[in-house]
């Protein structure tokens, strides 16, 4: 033994030499659990105590902090803690419990330097440990909080205390609640958390999905004691709950409860037997969805310390198999409260003891196959630097509600909801022909990693939209009858937010000649300049994309020099896009040059005729039609004239 641990029961020993009546009450007080009334006697006690007795007025700061630590009242716990460390307490547990109020109220700096001074005595203390990880982490996940949308239900709560809400009904549309609320202005203030003892309520929504009112049950499941935490079989037919009646000789044990409905109403709860014994703390029960299992609450003996989560069987007739604990990687040292079984391998639950941002926070536990569990902290904003437990999901939704006395200076739990919005991922675009206008019965094939293999006809405007996922490739390709297929590859962003991608596509026609845009040469030469590159590439991705197609390179020139040189100028600029495409990849006999020179004219069509206003729709670009504009639209048209176009000559290479 020490000489701390001596010292410290020395001090017990003197102490009970000198306590008063008082002190003896609120110790008693303590003992049964009625913590508001101890935490106020032991106030009057306090400052009645002479500064001078240092021992004494330790002994009783530290207990007076314990009875508001357990009440929630975070600044009087926070208060007693540090005077009792200015009296000398001698056991080092009080820097941990002022490093969890620090750590509850956001000082984490300060809450860390009292896991440290605690630490020294206890090195391999769990809860120093993740007490410390959690002040390192928190500031982390305020600042990069999940998706998770969180909002106060005003329309739910009081001024008094809401908590544990629970959802049930086939749509999940009722919604089960505690609260301290009454309208009895004579009812009795619970010894145990200064509140009115707790009823269960029931919300419902309306034909429109809009929340009505919370009424407060008036079936015999609710009684003159405390009721809470509710949970529900399937068929919403049996209620599972904590029920705390008081033993004014006893300790104020919790235990779990059973309510069967029958005519729509709640009947008289009974007890479950899962333990025989009366003294036996359990609480929280969460039925399992295919109600083979009932999870549950408890400090029997053999736990990690605290308040730990097990498990029995359901057996049926209010029998149950033996408990089981969930074990060390669900539960600590600290106290692991509220599960939530979600399904048969996800388990949400509420802890102090797991690295957190303060107080209790909110856990997600998924099972793999060999058993074991991966517990992550849910994160900001569901959870908070104050107590955040009780959560409660609409089936598969991510959404629901839970409980939190964030924000509160008494305090007081209140009910909040939470939902994850839908990331929306999707593609939209148009399907035109080269010249902008577009095409019937077009459509746009889309396959993707994930699965996806859709045809989506394209509406008449040459519109299309489709919902894709996050972090996956696709490939797309646009067809229509009568055109060239083009292909496109995306590749989603992993970004958890919305996105719209956008693609068009341009299809050329097989019928007829395509001018192929931005092809430039020097001048009077059949040089390719570098900024043809883009277009000529985009060639080769459409012989790609197309690969049972043979097509001829035409080149023309404008009406400028002799047929003879302007025909062989042509065929030399063919013939340049040619060796292009076939460096490209292309197969040579897929290739055909021609040099027009200035024999064929361009025809006018509509594009062009909305472009330029001194031409008309089928407008032939001849020598005879040129020399009756203006030097400037004499310009224009000889530009036009000197193209290089691409027609389809074969759609079935290779296929024979």
């Amino acid at each position: 033994m020490n000489d701390r641990v001596l010292y410290f029961l020395m001090l017990l020993l003197s102490l009970c030499a000198c306590r008063s009546a008082k002190l003896s009450e609120a110790e008693e007080k303590q003992r049964i659990g009625e913590y508001y009334e101890a935490a106020a006697i032991y106030r009057k006690v306090y400052t009645k105590t002479s500064p001078q007795k240092r021992d004494l007025r330790g002994y009783i700061a530290f207990r007076m902090a314990e009875c508001n630590r357990l009440i929630n009242n975070t600044g009087k716990a926070t208060s007693g803690y540090m005077n009792a460390i200015r009296y000398d307490y001698p056991d080092s547990i009080v820097y941990l419990r002022l490093a969890q109020m620090q750590h509850k109220a956001g000082a984490y700096a300060e809450a860390i330097k009292n896991y440290d001074i605690y630490s020294e005595n206890a090195p391999s203390s769990q809860l120093a440990i993740n007490g410390i990880q959690g002040c390192e982490l928190a500031p982390g996940w305020r600042k990069n909080p999940t998706r998770y949308e969180v909002h106060r239900m005003e329309k739910f709560n009081s001024r008094r205390a809401e908590f544990s809400p629970m959802l049930t009904g086939d749509k999940y549309d009722q919604l089960y609640f505690a609260s301290s609320r009454t309208k009895d202005k004579e009812a009795k203030i619970s010894a145990i958390t200064g509140q009115n003892n707790n009823n269960l309520f029931l919300v419902k929504q309306d034909e429109k999905g809009a929340w009505l009112a919370p009424q407060e049950l008036e079936d015999e499941v609710n009684t003159e004691f405390d009721e809470g935490t509710p949970s529900f079989s399937a068929d919403g037919n049996t209620m599972y709950y904590t029920y705390c009646a008081q033993d004014p000789e006893g300790p104020r044990t919790a235990e779990i409860y059973i309510s069967n409905r029958s005519s729509a109403k709640w009947g008289k709860g009974t007890r479950a037997t899962i333990v025989k014994d009366s003294v036996t703390a359990l609480g929280h029960p969460s039925i399992s969805p295919d109600g083979k299992y009932l999870y549950y609450v408890s400090d029997a003996v053999g736990g990690l310390g605290g308040k730990d989560i097990f498990r029995s069987k359901v057996l049926g007739n209010n029998s149950f198999g033996p408990m089981e604990n969930l074990g060390q990687e669900i539960n600590t040292a600290g106290d692991e409260l509220f599960p939530y079984c979600r399904d048969s391998v996800t388990l949400y639950f509420a802890s102090n003891g797991h690295p957190g941002m303060g107080g209790l926070d909110l856990f997600k536990a998924t099972q793999d196959s060999t058993g074991h569990w991966k517990v992550e902290n849910m994160g900001a904003p569901i959870n908070s630097m104050g107590d955040d437990f009780g959560i409660t999901f609409a089936g598969q939704a991510e959404k629901g509600f839970f409980s939190s006395n964030r924000n509160d200076a008494r305090g007081y739990d209140h009910l909040y909801s939470f939902e994850l919005p839908t990331i929306t991922i999707s593609i939209e675009g148009i399907v035109n022909d080269v010249d902008e206008y577009p095409i019937e019965e077009a459509t746009v094939r889309i396959v993707g990693k994930d699965g996806l293999n859709v045809k989506v006809p394209v509406k008449k405007d040459g519109s299309y939209r489709v919902e894709l996922e996050r972090d996956i490739r696709y490939v797309m390709m646009a067809s229509a009858r009568g055109y060239l297929n083009q292909n496109y590859e995306l590749h989603t962003g992993p970004e958890e937010k919305n996105e719209t991608y956008i693609v068009d596509f341009f299809l050329s026609p097989i019928s007829k000649p395509v001018v192929i845009e931005n092809i430039f040469y020097d001048f009077d030469k059949a040089t390719l300049r570098p900024e043809s590159k883009k277009a000529l590439d985009e060639m080769i991705k459409m012989l790609n994309d197309n690969p049972n197609v043979t097509i001829e390179l035409g080149a023309h020139t404008d009406r400028k020099g002799t047929d003879q040189y302007n025909e062989r100028l042509a065929s030399r600029r063919a013939q340049s896009v040619v060796d292009y495409l076939i460096a490209g990849g292309i197969k040579a006999d897929r290739l055909e040059a021609k040099g027009y020179g200035e024999s064929v004219p361009k025809t006018i069509n509509k594009k062009m005729a909305k472009q330029y206003d001194f031409l008309n729709e089928g407008d032939v670009l001849t020598e005879e039609f040129i020399l009756n504009l203006t030097p400037e639209q004499q310009e224009i048209a000889d530009q036009i004239n000197r193209r290089t176009e691409f027609k389809v000559l074969r759609t079935n290479y290779n296929l024979f």
